[in-house]
């Protein structure tokens, strides 16, 4: 217990924070002006009051200096006013540094990552492969959200978040993203989706990483909707078991882009413009009520400027589907447009 007090009164009372150090000068150096100035000049004007004395010094310590109050007599200007006015300025200009400091500094943890997140119905981003890739991922991200929810880069590696990201309004947090402290100061709890990237694409441990981070974002906030990279096909089973929601699997892609661009060149194109926000999109969107078969949703499309492809039921899309097919509860239609379907 002794102990205890003992620090206490080391670090609150022999070395107080600077804020506590600027309240007590402050109410010091006002306390010594108001009754100074009251005691000086009462005797010739009886109708002062102590508020007239803080008033008058407050107007002199901050340099205003409105003339409706001054001394008159010689202690009131030259033991009272006169040091009030030069520990004025000391005063002021110290309280301008501290404050400058203390946005400097908070600014800094900020670009540095060890600030928390205060933010709600954001989006999280785990790991930093590369900047280029970041920068079109929040590009895309800014394009499809309508909700414009902010963005927040989570990576243990990088040092300070770069310029282009500032600029786009990115938020960073530094840390291990599989621990809960990391976790917890990039506020995961009241986020709404997550996206794990993989740390080095063309490097398979990439995947174990992921699934360590899934792991723990699921434990803690299984609300979170999870969207995870991997490298191998073969980890898609184990991020699966780990509970993530939505899998992006690089080795399955890949291939199929490859073998589309030698036989039917120029598809590429096509198939970035369709997953892109830029002009046509692939846009999936739940049934509207009312709506017995995929020929009432081929005529919604159609009446809506969208050309539709088919439904998505259960995980597996059923492409150029019947007019008479029967649609189902929980089906999505996938159609292209250049805005999502209300």
């Amino acid at each position: 217990m002794i102990f205890f007090l003992t620090r206490l009164a080391k670090r609150r009372i022999i070395n107080p924070p600077p804020f506590a150090r600027v309240v007590a000068l402050l109410v010091a150096v006002l306390a010594y002006g108001s009754t100074g100035y009251v005691y000086f000049e009462l005797e010739k004007r009886p109708e002062l009051s102590w508020l007239d004395g803080l008033w008058w010094a407050i107007v002199t310590l901050t340099t205003v200096g409105y003339g409706d109050h001054f001394p008159n007599s010689m202690g009131g200007r030259f033991l009272v006013a006169a040091p009030l006015m030069l520990f004025g300025i000391g005063l002021l200009g110290y309280v301008i540094s501290l404050v400058t400091s203390s946005l400097v500094e908070s600014r800094a943890k900020e670009l540095k990552g060890m600030a928390p997140i205060t933010l709600t119905q954001h989006v999280l981003i785990f790991n930093f492969p590369s900047l280029d890739k970041i920068e079109r991922l929040v590009d895309e991200l800014r394009r499809e959200d309508p909700l414009r929810h902010e963005i927040v880069l989570v990576d243990e590696d990088l040092a300070e978040l770069p310029t282009e990201l500032v600029d786009r309004d990115v938020r960073f947090v530094r840390g291990n993203p599989s621990r809960d402290e990391t976790l917890e100061r990039a506020n995961v709890d009241h986020a709404t989706h997550a996206i794990i990237l993989s740390k080095r694409p063309g490097e398979p441990h990439s995947d174990d990483l992921n699934i360590s981070i899934t792991l723990a974002i699921e434990a803690r906030a299984p609300s979170v909707r999870t969207t995870v990279e991997c490298v191998e096909f073969g980890a898609q089973e184990l991020l699966r078991k780990a509970g993530c929601d939505s899998i992006v699997c690089l080795a399955r892609f890949d291939t199929q882009f490859i073998g589309n661009e030698v036989f039917q060149p120029g598809m590429q194109a096509v198939i970035d413009d369709l997953m892109s926000a830029r002009g046509q999109q692939v846009v999936l969107t739940a049934v509207p009520e009312g709506m017995a078969t995929f020929g009432d949703a081929v005529a919604f499309c159609q009446a809506k400027g969208h050309l539709p492809l088919g439904l998505l039921r259960s995980g597996q899309s059923m492409l150029n589907p019947g007019r008479a097919e029967k649609l189902a509860a929980g089906d999505q239609l996938i159609t292209i447009g250049s805005n999502a379907l209300a």
